[in-house]
């Protein structure tokens, strides 16, 4: 209540009521219903954010699950066993030391238990054999895929750099620039792959694994810029990128801080897949003997080596063989995880 006085004979009496508070916002008919659902079924809901709920469905998928402990066991196996380097391993044999050749160089590894006439999972002095002049082939075979993997990891990331980068120039601002961009990618997509590859793998082969990755990055990144062209022409008409564009956000903020990080999805999925396209290149180049050359190593260099051993010795074909499929099968599992995982349309984890 507020009192005012004027002159000296009138008195004036103010009364302002303090103002009710507001009403509570009724909630919507889908809050209403969710919330008498979860009070029925005494569940509480939880909100998530959308890496909570990408994390979630990721660790869901059994593929992808299965993919990361096959592709962690064959990276600590191949980086443990012999060491990296001054650093040493666990294995005592080296990938080039020479030695007398035992019971022909068979394996020595035993996966039959004792109850069926086995040794009971014995690994042996040699479990994988040795080759023509007495080398471990275990430890051969743990050089060979630690090159493999290196070669996939810096394809990979290479790849995805360029197509990333390429196709969000692209896709954003469009005009020449678009034109000039998008008529490169298609002139290296007509080109096979491994022809290109080839010809430049020939080239720098002899200059180690690095020049020969970054090689392979240069005709790898085509299918990513396209997609992610195709995803930024979507997202720089959305009403969030207008609003930015309107408060007078500068090209560069607009792709960093609002387009790009909803093209993550398309990016990871699009970089496990490269990876693994990685993998079997290598190994297809090195095979042709336009990889990897000796005296260094590579899983498809130890096939090619050995190629016509597969009839009377067929362990020095197996192993490098099983370790390709294996780490390209382990990354595509991956990489179908996480893109179920970043696909909206996988519907709502429930809590």
């Amino acid at each position: 209540m507020h009192t005012s006085t004027r002159g000296s004979g009138c008195r004036e009496i103010a009364v302002t009521q303090n103002p009710a508070p507001p009403a509570e916002q009724a909630p919507s008919a889908g809050q209403a219903q969710q919330a008498r659902a979860a009070e029925v079924q005494g569940l509480e809901i939880v909100a998530r954010t959308q890496g909570q709920l990408v994390r979630r469905r990721f660790f869901r998928h059994r593929g992808a699950l299965a993919g990361i402990t096959g592709l962690l066991f064959i990276v600590i196996l191949a980086f443990s066993s012999i060491g990296v380097g001054a650093v040493p391993g666990w294995w005592d044999k080296s990938p080039t030391a020479t030695g007398a050749k035992i019971e022909d160089g068979r394996p020595s590894l035993d996966l039959a238990p004792s109850f069926v006439d086995g040794d009971g999972l014995s690994w042996g002095e040699h479990p994988f054999g040795q080759d023509d002049i007495g080398v471990d082939y275990f430890a051969k075979t743990m050089r060979g895929a630690q090159q493999s993997l290196v070669i996939a990891l810096i394809v990979g990331l290479a790849a995805t750099t360029i197509g990333t980068t390429v196709g969000a120039l692209a896709g954003y601002f469009r005009g020449w620039l678009e034109s000039l961009l998008m008529r490169l990618t298609d002139l290296v997509i007509t080109i096979p792959v491994l022809v290109i590859a080839a010809v430049l793998g020939r080239t720098v082969g002899n200059q180690g694994i690095i020049a020969l990755a970054l090689v392979l990055a240069l005709v790898m990144w085509t299918s990513l810029a396209r997609l992610i062209r195709g995803e930024f022409l979507s997202l720089r008409e959305k009403e969030f990128v207008e609003a930015a564009r309107a408060l007078g956000a500068s090209s560069r903020r607009i792709i960093f801080r609002h387009i790009l990080p909803n093209t993550v999805g398309i990016i990871v999925v699009g970089a496990t897949l490269l990876t693994a396209q990685a993998i079997l290149l290598e190994a297809a180049l090195s095979f042709l003997g336009l990889g990897v050359r000796p005296p260094d190593t590579s899983l498809g260099l130890l096939i090619s080596e050995y190629q016509s051993a597969f009839a009377t010795r067929p362990w020095l074909f197996w192993w490098p063989g099983l370790f390709i499929v294996a780490i390209a099968l382990c990354v595509n599992f991956i990489g179908d995880g996480l893109r179920d995982a970043f696909d909206p349309r996988q519907g709502r984890v429930r809590s």
